[in-house]
């Protein structure tokens, strides 16, 4: 029998309130490693017409300052720069795109892999938009930067990516960071953005004591 809960992770990796979730989603998904199976999706929050400068986003810098008072995640000075000036266009498509090649090489590791495409962005600046990003990525955690090349060229790796979008707007997600929990009773959102790793733990128990497997 499966003891194992199942989670999914909705996901921008243009989403700045996901950057400051991530933290606490790595530090819940480390502790309880034994009793949990995660899975990352993309959710294509700039996406088709949505895919816009920054500038288009006013209310991205107030959003923000509120990100990092609630959860303490830094936004870094040559990211800073990008958003002052504003013409770094956010394709969420191409940045999906970009996490299906990575993941190909190391199916395992998807919730380090979208940190860091969250850290090339908020931290360095990087275009998510730009093979190169990804080249970097992979060559930073020790995967193939050819092959994470090839793979994100790969017509294949941005049908996957859609494919992504679309199996969270079949489970009802419009907003994230979203994260789900399967049960044999349905899906069900579990903490919010700024809830902590402990907390979360803490709702793992008690799911896990009312259904009998704690």
């Amino acid at each position: 029998m499966n003891t194992r809960t199942s989670f999914t992770y909705a996901f921008d990796a243009y989403c700045g309130w996901c950057y400051g979730f991530s933290p606490a989603l790595r530090e819940f998904a480390a502790q309880n490693a034994d009793r949990i199976d995660l899975k990352v999706l993309s959710g294509g929050l700039f996406s088709g017409p949505r895919a816009q400068p920054i500038e288009a986003y006013p209310h991205i810098p107030g959003a923000n300052e509120r990100i990092a008072e609630l959860t303490g995640v830094a936004f870094g000075d040559d990211y800073q720069r990008v958003l002052e000036d504003g013409t770094r266009v956010m394709d969420s498509t191409d940045a999906a795109t970009g996490l299906v090649a990575l993941r190909k090489q190391a199916p395992d590791r998807e919730l380090e892999l979208a940190s860091a495409l969250q850290s090339a962005w908020y931290m360095d600046g990087a275009d998510l938009s730009d093979v190169e990003t990804y080249r970097t990525i992979a060559t930073d955690l020790g995967l193939d930067a050819d092959a994470t090349e090839a793979a994100y060229r790969d017509p294949a790796s941005r049908e996957e990516a859609e494919r992504e979008f679309r199996e969270l707007r079949a489970l009802g997600i419009d907003s994230y960071p979203t994260l789900l929990l399967h049960s044999d009773q349905g899906v069900h959102r579990f903490g919010g953005p700024t809830t902590s790793a402990a907390v979360l733990t803490q709702a793992l128990d008690q799911y896990l004591a009312a259904i009998g497997k704690a």
